[in-house]
């Protein structure tokens, strides 16, 4: 390992972020008055997933290398269907009148549909650091992992502030957030 492995590591990590960060920005702007326990739940939820994910693809590349190719062409409808999902329901649940206190739309369920998500494209990063011995797989992924915990960490507080802001209607921009999120997942994947 040396200063470039931990380099590209790094600008994986920052690449696989942008969309767990875009998500955070969406539920901060959806809950601007979350605890900072479910902020850090949430980053550490997206940080999970982004480190989880490259290593699953990582271990199927050195085991299961053709049912996971089979499998590989459906991941951007998966990311798809559950953005979609997540955003209309946010949309709708934005368009709610709503109580002060009865504005909480984020449930555990949502924000590790959420992680899953936003992270299943990232399995195919296994292909990438395929060459890579398990060590330096584990520590690729551990960066990818860090990175990704301090850019949702990043979003959702910028989320909250802007929310504060805009009240019910940040939910909505939250929801069209993750339907673009998901559109561009999709359109990525099959291109």
């Amino acid at each position: 390992m040396n200063f470039l492995f931990f380099f590209n590591s790094f600008l994986i990590g920052l690449g696989l972020a942008s969309d767990a960060f875009s998500v955070s920005l969406a539920n901060g702007l959806a809950e601007p008055k979350m605890s900072r326990k479910k902020h850090v739940f949430i980053a550490g939820t997206f940080g999970l997933f982004q480190g989880a994910m490259p290593l699953i693809g990582w271990i199927c590349v050195h085991t299961l290398i053709e049912q996971f190719s089979f499998f590989q062409k459906f991941i951007p409808y998966i990311a798809l269907a559950l953005l979609l999902f997540l955003g209309i329901k946010m949309i709708v649940d934005g368009l709610k009148p709503c109580e002060e206190e009865g504005c909480k739309n984020l449930c555990f369920k949502a924000i590790i549909l959420q992680g899953v998500a936003t992270s299943i494209d990232a399995l195919s990063v296994g292909f990438t650091i395929a060459e890579y011995v398990f060590l330096h797989a584990v520590v690729c992924v551990s960066i990818i992992a860090v990175v990704t915990f301090a850019c949702c960490l990043l979003g959702v507080e910028l989320g909250k502030n802007f929310g504060t802001k805009f009240s019910n209607k940040a939910t909505i921009f939250g929801g069209i957030i993750l339907i673009l999120i998901g559109i561009e997942i999709f359109i990525t994947g099959i291109i």
